[in-house]
């Protein structure tokens, strides 16, 4: 069964649902990290939302007598929150098109992330000239620092 849809996204909105994200960014399962984007402000923020579950495919190898999101992906899941709202709100053509890491700089984790948690990916613009982007971005979880981290992406053609 799939989610997505064609219809083109309504501009403006503060808040972009799974089937919306998924006309934005390639991801698709087990590798979509973001399940909503909210309070979007263009040009300026966002706010992703990953909902963590134990029956995340993760958690059957890290660990499973202590299930811990790896700090890996949850670099990926502000790049994907990052990648959503840039292409949303500065209304880029993606079709055909990928954002690719260039560089992650001064990522901290702070404290596990584990199922049961809802992280909040808070992302904004520090610099922009297409087609390169740089980032700040802060995750938390029950409003406690749980990682953060800048980085920088691009939008490239696609395979």
């Amino acid at each position: 069964m799939t989610i997505e849809t064609n219809m083109p996204l309504e501009p403006g909105k503060s808040v972009l649902e799974v089937d919306e994200l998924m006309q934005l960014l390639p991801h698709r399962y087990p590798i979509l990290m973001i399940d909503r984007l909210v309070e979007i402000k263009p040009g300026d923020s966002a706010v992703g939302i990953k909902n963590i579950s134990y029956s995340d495919q993760i958690f059957q190898g890290h660990f499973p007598q202590k299930p811990v999101m790896p700090g890996v992906l949850i670099i990926e899941a502000m790049a994907q929150a990052a990648a959503a709202f840039t292409s949303y709100t500065e209304g880029l053509d993606v079709e055909g098109k990928i954002v690719l890491f260039m560089g992650v700089d001064r990522a901290r984790f702070r404290k596990p992330v584990i199922p049961g948690d809802q992280l909040r990916i808070h992302v904004s613009t520090v610099h922009r000239r297409q087609p390169v982007w740089r980032f700040q971005s802060e995750a938390t979880v029950d409003g406690k620092r749980v990682a953060d981290a800048q980085f920088s992406a691009m939008l490239a053609q696609g395979a």
